[in-house]
């Protein structure tokens, strides 16, 4: 049903790269440049430019690359929708969530895919970014759900929304009378922060990192495994935190946490799904389909 050639002009312009999207496709390099070449004599167009090493769309490539985008996103609901007239959809779906997704994001989508598929048995693993991947590679779960890098060659990584970290105090505690501090003045606040392996305390590193902050410099009294441990611990402690802004709304409509600006500092992370490299299984891509139809819905 799909133009192979407008499937190999979408992969080239999203990932900026031949190589990249011959490796996405599973065919060699010279077939991707022999594909955007026949689509680029069938248009009498050029669609790419290239800057030393860089790939640029041209002016009507970024015109095509437009409508591809949102050739293939109507593409997937059809194939979506024409899968739920099946009897296939069937069967135990293993899923995995880091623990901010798990704890705030993914329930209310759980609950709506069983509604709509109750003869799916579903399971859901709950562990920091490292575990889920791990989990992915062993083969203990189809689908992850992860923030963070991307940085494992073995897995395959699909965005699907952005979340961002808040620096966050107690509203009893002495920072509470803070409205914005500078980025600098980070390493002179005492810090409760993630464990080592999720992937809210790699994107704060990450991101730290930029501003020329060494991480070593923090004064980091204590790591935690989840942000309701460390939203507890900020009852009861002078220190600072960054939590997922997704975690805090109950604390911040009733008053009980307070988010501190970071003057020119915002941390965004992507959110992920997560399979090992190749084609998912079809119940993983089922699930993806239904999340991103429910975001697309909001």
């Amino acid at each position: 049903m799909q133009d192979f050639r407008l499937k190999v002009f979408d992969s080239v312009a999203r990932n900026q790269s031949f190589t990249k999207a011959a490796t996405e496709l599973f065919i060699t390099q010279p077939a991707v440049t022999k594909h955007i070449k026949a689509l680029e004599t069938e248009l009498d167009l050029r669609l790419f430019d290239r800057r030393g090493n860089a790939i640029i769309l041209t002016p009507p490539g970024e015109v095509l690359f437009k409508y591809s985008s949102r050739i293939f996103a109507l593409y997937q609901e059809a194939i979506y929708e024409l899968g739920t007239f099946k009897n296939q959809l069937t069967g135990t779906f293993r899923l995995g969530a880091s623990t901010t997704i798990a704890q705030y994001l993914i329930s209310p989508l759980l609950a709506k895919f069983h509604a709509k598929f109750p003869q799916i048995q579903l399971t859901l693993m709950n562990g920091n970014t490292e575990v889920i991947e791990n989990a992915i590679l062993d083969g203990k779960i189809d689908l992850g759900i992860v923030e963070g890098q991307k940085h494992n060659p073995g897995i395959r990584y699909h965005d699907f929304m952005e979340d961002e970290l808040v620096a966050v105090v107690h509203s009893k505690s002495k920072f509470a009378r803070l409205e914005s501090i500078n980025v600098q003045e980070i390493i002179n606040i005492p810090l409760v922060l993630r464990e080592r392996g999720s992937g809210t305390l790699e994107v704060l590193e990450m991101a730290l990192r930029d501003k020329n902050i060494k991480f070593g410099s923090l004064n980091i009294i204590m790591h935690l495994g989840s942000s309701e441990s460390i939203k507890s611990f900020l009852e009861h402690a002078n220190c600072m935190s960054f939590i997922s802004v997704k975690a805090i709304q109950k604390e911040l409509q009733s008053g009980e946490l307070k988010i501190i600006k970071i003057n020119n500092f915002r941390i965004l992370r992507t959110l992920s799904f997560i399979h090992p490299q190749g084609q998912p299984e079809g119940l993983a891509t089922n699930f993806m389909r239904f999340v991103a139809r429910q975001y697309n819905q909001k």
